[in-house]
C-alpha cells in the first residue's frame, strides 16, 4: 500500500536536459521511484559532488542519456527495501554502479539503487560529514591499497594534494604508517595539507622530478598517487623509485589523453603504472564502517570544503568548477 501511495507522490530533484554550465541543472518535481525486489529506495540526506558529474554536465560522458538526475553517490535512510536486505530507517551509503549515469542518481530527495551497492553504517556522524565520505573514501582507499598496495613506512607522493581525494588519501595513509608528501601550487595551502596528514608539502611547479634531482626533495617515492592527470603523469613517473608504482586516479588537469606518449621513453625502467576506477564491488569492499569510526574518534579527518542545499545545486557546481572549495563539496537535502 505504501508503494502505491508513493507512486503518486513527488520529490524534488536536480535534472539535466542538455550539456552546459552549472545553470543547466534545473530543480524539478519528479515522481518518487518505486523499488523492485533487489532494489533499495533511499531517502537522501546528503551527497557529495564529484568531478565525473562535472564532466557529464559538460558533455564529456557521451554514454550518459539525458534527461538525467546526476549523482554517483548518496547517504540517507532506507525508505523501502522489498527484498528485506535492509530495514526502514537504516542509515546507509551508496555509490557508483551506474548511479547518475545509467540510471538516476543522488541529486534528489530520493534515489533507488541496487541493494548490492548499499552499505549500512551504524556509526553516527553529522549528515554533511557522512555525505562527504562514500565515493571519496572508496577512491582513496582503493587507490592506496588495491592499486598501489601501499605498505607501512613507504614514501607516498600525492600529486594534487588539495583535492578532496588527496586530503582523504593523506589522512588514511598517514594513519596507516606511510610517509606522506602532498603537492599544491599555492603556498597558502601548506597548513591545510599538514593538518590532513602530510609530513612534507611540495609546491608543484610541474617539475617535481627536477626538485628531487637538485636535492630540494630528499629522495624519490615508493608510491605516487596521481590526481592531476595526464598533464603531470610523465613527471610523476620520474619521481618514482625502481619497482615503485604510480596510480592514475584523477583528472583535475582536465586533459584526458597523453600527447606523443612513448612508453619506452616515458616509463622509467622497472617503474609500474596502474590506474584506479573502482565500481560497486570496490565500494562494498571499502571498510566504510571502520573508517566512519575513525572519523568519529577524530583519528581520520574529513575536510568538508563547502556546503549547499539542493536548491543551490548550480552554485555548488560553480564552486566545483572553480577548484576553490578546499575540500569535499557536500549538498544537503
Amino acid at each position: 500500500m505504501a508503494s502505491k501511495a508513493r507512486a503518486a507522490a513527488t520529490m524534488k530533484a536536480a535534472v539535466i536536459h542538455e550539456v552546459g554550465g552549472p545553470e543547466v541543472l534545473k530543480i524539478e518535481s519528479r515522481p518518487i521511484p518505486t523499488p523492485a525486489k533487489g532494489q533499495v529506495l533511499i531517502k537522501v540526506k546528503a551527497f557529495g559532488l564529484n568531478r565525473s558529474e562535472m564532466f557529464t554536465r559538460k558533455g564529456q560522458s557521451p554514454g550518459v542519456p539525458f534527461p538525467r538526475i546526476l549523482g554517483i553517490e548518496a547517504v540517507g535512510e532506507v525508505e523501502e527495501a522489498p527484498g528485506n536486505e535492509f530495514k526502514a530507517g537504516e542509515v546507509v551509503a551508496t555509490a557508483m554502479g551506474g548511479m547518475g549515469r545509467q540510471f538516476d542518481g543522488g541529486y534528489a530527495e530520493y534515489t533507488c539503487v541496487p541493494a548490492n551497492q548499499v552499505q549500512s553504517i551504524k556509526t553516527q556522524l553529522p549528515w554533511d560529514t557522512f555525505g562527504a565520505m562514500p565515493e571519496m573514501l572508496q577512491t582513496s582507499w582503493g587507490s592506496l591499497f588495491t592499486a598501489l598496495r601501499l605498505k607501512k613506512g613507504e614514501r607516498l607522493l600525492i600529486r594534487g594534494g588539495t583535492t578532496s581525494i588527496g586530503l582523504a588519501a593523506a589522512a588514511i595513509a598517514k594513519n596507516y604508517g606511510a610517509f606522506v608528501a602532498s603537492t599544491t601550487r599555492q603556498a597558502g595551502r601548506e597548513q591545510l595539507l599538514h593538518s590532513n596528514g602530510a609530513d612534507e608539502v611540495i609546491i608543484d611547479d610541474g617539475a617535481i622530478a627536477e626538485q628531487i634531482s637538485s636535492k630540494k626533495i630528499s629522495d624519490k617515492f615508493d608510491k605516487v598517487l596521481e590526481l592531476i592527470g595526464t598533464t603531470t603523469l610523465k613527471d610523476s613517473l620520474l619521481c618514482t623509485k625502481t619497482q615503485g608504482s604510480v596510480c592514475m586516479t584523477g583528472i583535475v588537469g582536465n586533459s584526458w589523453a597523453l600527447e606523443k606518449f612513448s612508453p619506452m621513453d616515458s616509463i622509467p625502467h622497472a617503474v609500474n603504472l596502474t590506474a584506479y576506477s573502482g565500481g560497486p564491488d570496490d565500494f562494498i569492499k571499502t571498510p566504510l564502517e571502520e573508517l566512519a569510526q575513525q572519523v568519529k574518534a577524530g583519528t581520520l579527518k574529513i575536510t568538508v570544503g563547502k556546503k549547499f542545499t539542493l536548491d543551490q545545486i548550480a552554485d555548488a557546481h560553480a564552486m566545483m568548477d572553480s577548484n576553490k572549495a578546499g575540500g569535499k563539496i557536500v549538498v544537503l537535502t
